[in-house]
């Protein structure tokens, strides 16, 4: 610390001689001078805080940057907007329209609107407030990037199911299952509400019953896979359930025999087992279910009753050749 030096005049020698001042004295300025300067700094910002209302220096460039990521958030959420618009409507289309067209099941809303989640996903963001527009940009982000995986997804499954677009046709159940000659059956009751023919009871009838004697062949209405064979004492009896994709399944109940087992590959046309009178029945017959995208609709939309018992017979001889051809290629499937 430089040292100050005060002169005093003596008036007995006339002359200008050193001032001897103590430590203590001199300490006791040097504070003074520092608490003085404390002091004028404390208005100083006392003044430029609250009278004028500033910002201080620091202040005022942390408030600049603050104001410019606020707007970059700002126009991030307006983005996110116009995104999350596009992307339902492109869910809109794709519920309504591409995934109808092929029978596929809609993604429930629950999935569509989750977030990616993680335990440790959002560490970050655990000292913000809820209303924060950081963390509810960031969560905004989250979901959008979630609803766009499961949109994407949903679009890859549609173009496999557009490729197989030419075997649609095959797979709907679009013929009667059993032969057309009206000789050989009667339709006994058809789908809707009616009288139980055990309780009396009025009861929704999920199928189609066509009567006839026992033996008489059942053929699989559709391309398919056998998804399930039942031997039951009540209920269907012994009955199977193929599913045809696209959103089809058929059920044929009541039968007295059974020609194929769970997982074999049919093709439109081929005898699936005999009718008989196993089960829930009152006589015998062939108890026949369209289910499409797990629920029963009328059978009668999906058959033609007027298709010629010789183009009928024609189209299951050319199934017959098609699954010994098979059996002979592949050795996998059950003969008969």
């Amino acid at each position: 610390m430089p040292s100050f030096k005060k002169y005093r005049l003596n008036p007995e020698t006339l002359l200008y001689e050193i001032e001897k001042v103590s430590k203590k004295t001199h300490f006791r300025h040097v504070a003074a001078v520092v608490l003085s300067s404390l002091l004028m700094m404390c208005v100083y910002l006392w003044v430029f805080t609250r009278l004028l209302g500033l910002d201080l220096p620091k202040t005022a460039l942390l408030e600049r940057k603050n104001s410019e990521w606020v707007a970059r958030l700002e126009q991030l959420n307006f983005e996110l907007d116009r995104s999350e618009s596009t992307l339902e409507g492109l869910r809109l289309r794709d519920e309504q329209v591409y995934r109808n067209i092929f029978g596929l099941d809609s993604i429930p809303l629950s999935v569509r609107n989750s977030g990616l989640g993680g335990l440790k996903r959002y560490v970050g963001l655990e000292g913000l407030d809820d209303r924060s527009l950081l963390r509810t940009t960031a969560l905004r982000l989250d979901r959008l990037t979630k609803k766009t995986y499961i949109q994407s997804k949903s679009f890859d499954d549609i173009s496999a199911y557009a490729k197989r677009a030419d075997d649609r046709a095959s797979c709907i159940p679009a013929i009667m299952p059993i032969n057309p000659d009206p000789t050989t059956y009667r339709r006994s009751s058809g789908f809707g509400y009616r009288t139980d023919p055990f309780t009396s009871a009025s009861k929704m009838h999920t199928g189609y019953d066509f009567s006839c004697p026992q033996g008489n062949p059942v053929y699989v209405t559709g391309d398919g896979v056998v998804e399930e064979v039942r031997f039951e004492l009540r209920g269907y009896g012994n009955s199977v359930l193929v599913n045809h994709g696209f959103g089809y399944k058929t059920r044929y109940a009541h039968l007295r025999n059974v020609y194929v087992a769970e997982g074999m590959t049919l093709k439109r046309g081929e005898c699936i087992g005999e009718t008989g009178n196993t089960g829930r029945s009152s006589g015998p017959h062939l108890h026949y279910e369209v289910i499409f995208r797990n629920s029963y609709v009328n059978p009668v939309n999906f058959m033609d009753f007027d298709m010629p018992e010789p183009e009928y017979r024609q189209m299951v001889e050319q199934a017959q050749a098609q699954s010994q051809n098979v059996i002979l290629r592949t050795g996998q499937r059950i003969r008969r």
